[in-house]
């Protein structure tokens, strides 16, 4: 990669374009319609709130950092349309929390689109390797990290974190060129591009109530009737939380569930003695914990709860987990971005319920992997 080319690219983050109104955001999506490529970053702060709290977007095109105050412009408008442009390639690196945020402050999840990250990892790079982490491999260039804790919802925003922010964005597209090219010499661009697309249809998915438990550690520890009643009283903390926006552990911490789901208390003073949840929420919240161990006490739906794997059936796992190992030491890649144990078992378990492999052992991963497990399972 050219150094001249890089070099303009830092440059251009020591004096980031702010974007505060609404003629300044038209003028700059004039100049995005000129792009084949922008990389794209966000900022935002997710400490005590159910959703994300957008504060910048970034935008580069690696010789302008466009930084756009999502606080002060009342309409974004030209940015969601630039994020659904289909003649521009936008480029993130890690996507999921971008666009789970950019979803739904935007309703518009980018495309077409690059993961820089998923691009680094079919490269032989850890799997979770971040943006700072990625320039330093590629370009052996230092990128500050000191702002990352910021409050990227409090004004004004500082010219440190003006340069941070922009740093974040202004070496992607060069990132995005160089990468793409090695995927190409390994016939891996597709693949990219596959998990690409699951990452954006999962950014657009909606969350289920009455599968929230399924987020709580331990909760497979419980007996059926306990269970049942953390289905229902994680159900009512993630509806109290979504319509609140109030961070989950805000409104009930999981160990005070799981300790109500335990105790299945029938009375307010039951509810007042459950430990983990603070007393003033208890003492607001009764009536409607009671109401939800009722409904867990007249419901007898099927748990989707598995059952504990037997000997036969953990040696067979065993057997996957070493097929995968071998074949992404051949690809030079990590075993992990093939299948994980959950995911061995989640296809040894509809395997046999003849079921069709979950869909994440569909495209790419068909013919390198799915087919060779299948096998050893039948």
């Amino acid at each position: 990669m050219p150094r001249t080319s890089l070099n303009r690219s830092i440059e251009a983050a020591d004096r980031p374009v702010l974007l505060e109104t609404a003629a300044q955001l038209l003028d700059a999506q004039h100049s995005w319609a000129n792009s084949q490529l922008l990389g794209i970053d966000t900022e935002f702060v997710r400490e005590r709130t159910y959703r994300a709290e957008l504060g910048l977007v970034q935008v580069s095109d690696g010789d302008t950092a466009w930084l756009v105050d999502t606080v002060r412009l009342e309409s974004l408008e030209p940015l969601r349309e630039m994020l659904e442009a289909p003649g521009v390639t936008k480029i993130l690196h890690s996507v999921s929390e971008d666009l789970e945020v950019l979803y739904h402050t935007l309703a518009a999840i980018p495309a077409p689109l690059i993961d820089t990250q998923v691009a680094c990892a079919f490269l032989g790079q850890p799997l979770q390797m971040g943006y700072h982490a990625t320039v330093k491999w590629l370009f052996d260039i230092e990128v500050d990290k000191e702002q990352t804790r910021s409050n990227w919802c409090r004004r004004p925003l500082t010219e440190r974190q003006l340069h941070y922010a922009a740093m974040d964005a202004v070496l992607l597209p060069e990132i995005a060129t160089t990468l793409l090219a090695r995927l190409k010499e390994n016939g891996r661009v597709a693949w990219m591009q596959e998990e690409v697309e699951r990452a954006r249809k999962k950014a657009a998915g909606v969350t289920r109530p009455m599968d929230a438990w399924k987020r709580i550690r331990g909760s497979l520890r419980l007996d059926d009737r306990a269970l049942r009643a953390l289905r229902q009283l994680a159900a009512w903390r993630e509806e109290r939380a979504s319509s609140r926006n109030l961070a989950r552990g805000f409104v009930a911490p999981d160990a005070g569930l799981l300790n109500l789901a335990r105790a299945r208390p029938t009375t307010k003073q039951g509810i007042l003695a459950i430990e983990g949840i603070h007393a003033k929420v208890l003492e607001r919240h009764a009536d409607e914990l009671l109401d939800a161990l009722r409904r867990a006490d007249e419901d007898h739906s099927p748990l989707d709860r598995p059952a504990p794997l037997d000997g036969p059936a953990r040696r067979l796992l065993d057997a996957l987990r070493d097929r995968v190992q071998k074949r992404a030491a051949e690809l030079e890649i990590e075993p992990a971005l093939l299948a994980s144990r959950k995911d061995l078992e989640r296809l040894l378990r509809a395997e046999w319920r003849g079921e069709a492999p979950p869909d994440r052992f569909t495209g790419w991963r068909q013919t390198v992997i799915t087919d060779d497990l299948l096998s050893i399972i039948r």
